[in-house]
């Protein structure tokens, strides 16, 4: 018999009798770091697209990190937010992800809690962050700073008033922000959506294959692969991407649908057939030139054409967004626009299994989960290869900035 006992320091063992007593050093670290459960940071309800509020959601939880708090479980929002207010429809956070399982997965870095945990206690001091060009970063790291400490840390909810997390500064590596979003995992009913569109998706490609190889059984039929294009044609985003080159001088942040198609078929080792599917905004399905001009072998499908687009249209925007990216994360290739957000996030998750792999570059070998800039031309006039870079110091480079591109 044994009992671990993390109330002394050091190791060491203690025998009596048949009694072996354990002095464990690393439940005595356990028991004492992690991030305080009676102290809380209180953020705005979080805006924007699905992952912007993901980078927002992930920022506010590093703040709670280096203020040593437990960040109070905020609101998402179900609705695409730009500038009516008005139209701004709150959604909880545990509603879209599963709050236990973020607990679990990020045990000792960050952790969320319920207002209920709060109890009878009412100690609150508002913080408002910095605005104008006068609040610099450094500016808003010290306001940080004093408030981990003194008299601001004795309330039990410190609450941020004013903008959005993410337009806050940045002060956490990239790291750290994928560690967090690692522990978002969807809840089960949004999952499935996702496996019913995976499914149908894997489902047509094999009978595709089946049909190039003249009904012959094949055994690898039984994981049809697909590629996955994040294709932003859209009008609102042609307008912006100019801008944006305009501003940041760089040309290579615009796509055309024509390049796009040149440059997806033109991937080395795609084979002679596969499924493409379109993740394209729900103005664009009933443009069928979206599915015209496709090099031979490449059979396109949008949410319509793959008849799945009743999943999508009984779901609020957010929730739409979350089984589309989902969908991007697990196709076999991906390819998108490396001045997305969201296809930003997606080849970070991706990045992040292949370097579970073992693997930090994709120059010059296959890896599994390929991803792909079909804004930049790569190898054989094709798209850029493109991993994320870990070791960035702060988040800026999938925050409308140009990206880390590989080879």
């Amino acid at each position: 018999r044994a009992i671990f006992l993390h109330s002394f320091s050091g190791y060491g063992v203690i025998k009596s009798n048949n009694l072996r007593l354990i002095l464990s050093p690393s439940l005595h670290l356990e028991s004492h770091e992690g991030i305080r459960g009676d102290k809380f940071l209180e953020v705005p309800q979080i805006v924007w697209g699905l992952n912007n509020q993901k980078i927002a959601f992930a920022r506010a939880c590093l703040t709670a990190r280096m203020l040593n708090r437990t960040l109070l479980m905020p609101s998402l929002s179900a609705s695409l937010f730009y500038k009516e207010i008005d139209l701004l429809h709150p959604i909880s956070f545990d509603q879209v992800f599963q709050y236990e399982r973020f607990n679990s997965l990020c045990n000792r870095f960050v952790r969320l809690g319920r207002y209920s945990d709060l109890g009878n206690q009412t100690g609150k001091y508002d913080l408002r962050k910095g605005s104008g060009r006068k609040w610099t970063v450094e500016r808003d790291l010290e306001q940080l700073k004093q408030s981990s400490r003194g008299p601001i840390d004795k309330y039990q909810v410190i609450s941020m008033a004013g903008k959005n997390p993410f337009l806050w500064h940045d002060h956490w590596p990239v790291k750290d922000y994928a560690r967090v979003f690692e522990c978002l995992v969807l809840v089960d009913e949004i999952a499935k959506e996702a496996d019913k569109v995976v499914s149908k998706i894997r489902r047509i490609g094999r009978k595709l294959r089946s049909k190039t190889n003249f009904g012959a059984e094949d055994s690898s039929l039984s994981h049809a692969p697909y590629v996955a294009i994040h294709m932003r044609v859209e009008i609102d985003w042609m307008i912006h991407c100019k801008k944006l080159e305009q501003r940041s001088r760089i040309s290579q942040i615009c796509s055309s649908k024509q390049e796009i198609m040149e440059r997806v078929g033109n991937i080395v080792g795609l084979g002679s057939t596969a499924i493409v599917y379109l993740a394209v905004a729900d103005s664009l399905l009933n443009d069928s030139s979206i599915l015209d001009g496709w090099k031979r072998g490449l059979v396109p499908f949008e949410k319509k054409k793959l008849g799945v687009d009743g999943i999508y249209k009984k779901h609020s925007y957010l929730i739409q967004s979350a089984i589309d990216y989902e969908v991007c994360s697990r196709a076999d290739i991906f390819v998108g626009n490396s001045f997305s957000t969201f296809s930003s996030l997606i080849v970070l998750e991706r990045t992040q299994r292949v370097i579970r792999m073992g693997i930090t570059s994709s120059c010059g070998i296959d890896v599994r989960w390929p991803s792909y800039a079909y804004n930049i031309p790569g190898e054989s006039n094709g798209p850029q290869k493109w991993m994320t870079n870990m070791s960035d110091s702060n988040l800026k480079a999938i925050s409308y900035g140009s990206n880390a591109i590989s080879c």
